[in-house]
């Protein structure tokens, strides 16, 4: 099948899905913009149209993961519900964020690192990024914090309030959060138990650590 040229476009989230799916099996490394274009049943240079190279997309990748998950959070952080019932539903649909696309997550723990490794020049070994992208790459580590904080403010609340147990805030903060991202790489569709069930035993359980007696 003869792929698709620039001027026909490709709906954008379909690229991101796909480019997750690629970076899955191949791993950042190894994946190509030819790969990625290949998934989607494009040219290489069709996808150049869509994003600059290999690194302008998985941002947009780990963007888009990040961004849905904290869409789903925020308005339990800023409901009227007690601590654990909030805390419960954000671990919940956190989880259920990740098994609904398990390659998106897995890009989260696994194809991270190079963004991290920018040094404070915008360069990751001989390679140099533009102003633009420095920008972007810092402005979505920004966001991630703050999805962090939003565990915390909430695990503080509780603590406050008596219904929690006290805990150091960020490293119990960090392991659920750590936990429920790792869901992304053991979840399989279609196995022993759905997602919302995985989901429904996970957040159990980080109340369980964490509630008074």
């Amino acid at each position: 099948m003869a792929r698709k040229p620039a001027d026909q476009s490709v709906n954008r989230e379909t690229i991101l899905l796909a480019a997750a799916d690629v970076l899955r099996r191949n791993g950042y490394e190894s994946t190509t913009m030819k790969d990625i274009a290949a998934e989607v049943n494009l040219t290489a240079a069709s996808l150049y149209h869509h994003f600059r190279n290999k690194d302008a997309l998985l941002l947009a990748v780990l963007e888009g993961g990040l961004d849905l998950a904290i869409g789903k959070i925020e308005p339990v952080v800023q409901s009227d519900k007690s601590p654990t019932d909030k805390l419960k539903e954000m671990v919940r649909l956190h989880v259920l964020t990740l098994t609904g696309n398990t390659a998106v997550g897995a890009a989260m723990i696994f194809e991270i690192r190079p963004l991290m490794n920018l040094k404070a020049d915008g360069r990751n070994g001989a390679h140099a990024y533009s102003d633009d992208f420095i920008i972007k790459r810092d402005a979505f580590f920004a966001r991630r914090e703050y999805f962090e904080v939003l565990f915390r403010q909430v695990v503080q609340q509780g603590m406050d309030s008596g219904e929690f147990r006290e805990v150091d805030v960020p490293i119990y903060t960090k392991s659920i959060i750590g936990a429920n991202n790792w869901v992304a790489v053991w979840y399989k569709e279609g196995g022993r138990l759905a997602g919302d069930v995985i989901a429904e035993m996970i957040a159990d359980g980080a109340i369980r650590a964490i509630k008074c007696e």
